[in-house]
């Protein structure tokens, strides 16, 4: 089988969460399956630690899809052609978008539909994009992979699929992620907090991620709590709005706040896994890879009471309403101030994290792909 796989988001230190997704996925089809062939489709220079087997032909095709104009002129004129010279039997696109003008069956990964529940949290043009293709992707597609229970529900509400036609694949977290001792947690909040305890958000700062409502609890948390407790918010700035830097500046606390910009995997291990918990207060995703690479780091976990959150989460997190800071500063309070809380959750945490690993991803995502095929 010829596989044509869209791998555009796979950028040498510049992975996220579908990025994450679509290079721990990939790597493990790709090697354990010699027997088919597979064109990564770049939309710009790539890494060759990208081109995981020799079964991988890397082909780059411009433009750059990163604005709805270009991804317009990707995925409906460059795309169409190149896979009409390639000829696969299927293309697979990790990241949702198809193309329309192209007959060759496809698979599309859609992670979650926030734009549909949270317009307003996206650009004009990108959300008015998103709108009107993802819908048609839908029906284009001959198969939908998903990473959610949840996601699943919601795409056969939003967009009238057949449950039938979508699998769930859930995501899973980087081997990286792994238990400190107290000695390496010392060192690591010397380096990154003077040494004081911290909670931790992971994530790229977008708006859905409630950092509004996430400082809004520190602050309480802080004049009921007076400590020399620190707020680590590790992701890049990409998506700082005018009402997160609001927030931020209204912050009686905000001195203990800490910014670090995005951090490579085996730093942000560590320090994820020096944490007091993890603070993951979304109030929408599709699945929430931090929550496990909580687990495996054996740190609590505070996160949402709504949309994925907790069918991944399970018991083992202490579950918030992230429209109300009150609600997260408790949890906070619950965590700093109790051992037992503390203890309890790190040992819930470390039976449930084995449900999530990225070779069950590649797994079951393969399965998706040969149902495809089938079709």
């Amino acid at each position: 089988m010829n596989i044509a796989v869209n791998t555009r988001l796979l950028i040498q230190n510049r992975l996220e969460g579908i990025g994450w997704f679509t290079y721990e996925s990939l790597k493990r089809i790709t090697t354990q399956h010699p027997e088919h062939q597979f064109f990564f489709i770049f939309d710009r220079e790539y890494d060759p630690e990208f081109i995981f087997a020799d079964n991988i032909t890397p082909i780059i095709q411009y433009p750059h899809a990163r604005h709805p104009v270009l991804y317009w002129a990707w995925f409906e004129v460059a795309i169409p052609r190149l896979l009409e010279r390639i000829k696969p039997d299927l293309f697979l696109s990790p990241d949702g978008f198809l193309s329309l003008k192209t007959p060759v069956k496809s698979m599309a990964v859609f992670h979650d539909l926030n734009f549909e529940h949270y317009p307003q949290d996206i650009p004009y043009w990108t959300r008015r994009y998103y709108r009107q293709h993802f819908p048609k992707y839908a029906a284009k597609a001959i198969r939908i992979a998903t990473v959610s229970e949840f996601s699943k529900t919601d795409i056969v509400k939003q967009y009238k699929v057949s449950p039938d036609k979508i699998d769930v694949v859930f995501d899973g977290a980087n081997d990286e992620y792994l238990p400190l001792t107290r000695d390496e947690k010392k060192k690591v909040r010397e380096k990154y907090s003077e040494g004081r305890p911290y909670f931790i958000f992971i994530g790229s700062l977008h708006p859905r991620k409630n950092l509004v409502n996430l400082f809004r609890a520190f602050d309480l948390f802080k004049k009921s709590n007076p400590s020399d407790v620190k707020l680590l918010i590790v992701g890049a700035k990409k998506w700082w709005t005018r009402d997160i830097d609001l927030a931020f500046n209204r912050m009686v606390f905000s001195d203990d706040v800490i910014f670090t910009g995005r951090l490579n995997v085996d730093l942000l291990a560590r320090v994820l896994g020096s944490a007091i918990a993890l603070t993951y207060v979304s109030y929408f995703e599709g699945f929430g890879i931090p929550i496990v690479e909580a687990f495996r780091c054996e740190v609590p976990v505070i996160t949402s009471n709504v949309t994925s959150m907790p069918e991944v989460a399970g018991d083992a997190a202490l579950l918030v309403d992230p429209f109300n800071p009150e609600s997260i500063a408790e949890a906070l309070y619950k965590a700093y101030q109790y051992e037992s809380i503390r203890e309890e959750l790190i040992f819930r945490g470390r039976r449930r994290k084995n449900m999530f690993s990225w070779q069950q991803t590649a797994d079951r995502l393969w399965e998706s792909i040969e149902k495809a095929a089938k079709s």
